[in-house]
């Protein structure tokens, strides 16, 4: 895949999840974002260790965050958060659930397309260990937001 092939992926990656900010409403997205916010910055910082451990190798534009891991933090990771968050926030039991249903389409389907299109592949790690990466986090989401809802009471 070239390069601006692979841009145009990216964009319209981010472009196609931030789209869908105005159906979350205002309202939620004041409520949600903080949380998901400080989970995208510990998901940032693992990026930086997973590529330097080489847990997944980005064709092209291996050296570049902005070009690599960037647009899926922005795009359907911050944005897919949010909207987790909204459908389930209050009942832990769907929250899991669902945060390890997309957590799982995401390691194994979708890692296995994104390969096929020489998008990004994993390396040094499998599938269920990429899927582990991306699922303990959402233990994260839900306390930070836990903590946020309960501090301004």
């Amino acid at each position: 895949m070239s390069l601006k092939t692979m841009r145009l992926y990216n964009i319209l990656m981010v472009i196609l999840a931030l789209s869908t900010l105005p159906f979350l409403g205002r309202r939620n997205i004041k409520r949600y974002f903080p949380a998901a916010i400080l989970v995208l910055i510990i998901h940032s910082i693992e990026a930086i260790f997973g590529k330097q451990r080489k847990w997944w190798v980005f064709y092209r534009n291996s050296h570049s965050y902005l070009s690599g891991e960037f647009p899926f933090h922005i795009g359907p990771f911050l944005v897919g958060a949010m909207w987790i968050l909204k459908w389930t926030y209050g009942d832990f039991k769907r929250f899991i659930t669902l945060n390890a249903i997309v957590g799982a389409i995401f390691a194994f389907p979708i890692m296995k397309v994104l390969k096929k299109l020489k998008i990004v592949a994993l390396f040094r790690i499998n599938h269920f260990q990429f899927f582990l990466h991306i699922f303990y986090k959402a233990i994260f989401l839900y306390g930070f937001q836990f903590y946020f809802e309960n501090r301004r009471k």
